[in-house]
């Protein structure tokens, strides 16, 4: 069982800003895009009083959060395909993506992303920058293999999108997002140089 969360690690757990960069949160309709557990979307809901939907293509993943979570109010988990979810979403307040972007197509995303926010609303998204090997992110949209840590110390080889800073913004503005601030999230352990980018924009 893992502890219930008390903020959004964007990242790497209490490295960089937490759930204050979402805003005002009391009310809003907000999505959570590519879930998970639901922890993050159980805090929210929870402990701001937001109107939460947790999307997730996993049926492990999908029932162990409602199993931890189905009970809470204003919370509604959907086992979904994110751009199938996107495609007749409601108009959100907030959209927000924990390291889930890099594994779906960008410029399909972002462009459904932006059909499904609401005039002005707000888009936060994290992704991998660079992994322990120090391996530079891509200049190009292109998936690449990449070894992930897990926790009891076996590597996942998953495909996935890292890229630059610059084409992240570039991306985003061409889907009709306006990159309002870029976050650098670095480790602080000197043995795990890994490196993350958070992305606070809203629809134009």
């Amino acid at each position: 069982m893992l502890p219930e969360a008390e903020r959004i690690d964007w990242a790497l757990s209490k490295a960089g800003p937490g759930t204050e960069v979402l805003g005002s949160l009391a009310g809003a309709l907000i999505l959570d895009l590519g879930s998970g557990t639901g922890r993050q979307a159980a805090h929210l809901a929870r402990d701001h009083g937001a109107i939460v939907d947790a999307v997730d293509n996993s049926p492990a993943q999908h029932q162990r959060a409602l199993n931890t979570y189905g009970h809470l109010p204003r919370l509604r988990f959907h086992l979904a395909d994110a751009l199938d979810y996107l495609a007749s979403a409601d108009a959100y307040d907030v959209i927000y993506s924990v390291n889930s972007l890099p594994y779906l197509p960008p410029r399909e995303t972002l462009a459904a992303v932006v059909d499904a926010l609401a005039p002005g609303g707000r888009f936060v998204f994290s992704v991998l920058h660079t992994t322990t090997d120090l391996r530079p992110p891509s200049t190009s949209v292109v998936a690449r293999p990449e070894i992930l840590r897990l926790r009891g110390g076996e590597d996942l080889t998953v495909h996935m999108h890292v890229l630059t800073t610059q084409l992240w913004a570039d991306l985003a503005y061409e889907a009709g997002l306006q990159v309002d601030r870029t976050i650098t999230i670095e480790s602080p352990d000197d043995s795990n140089p890994v490196s993350y980018r958070l992305f606070l924009t809203h629809r134009a």
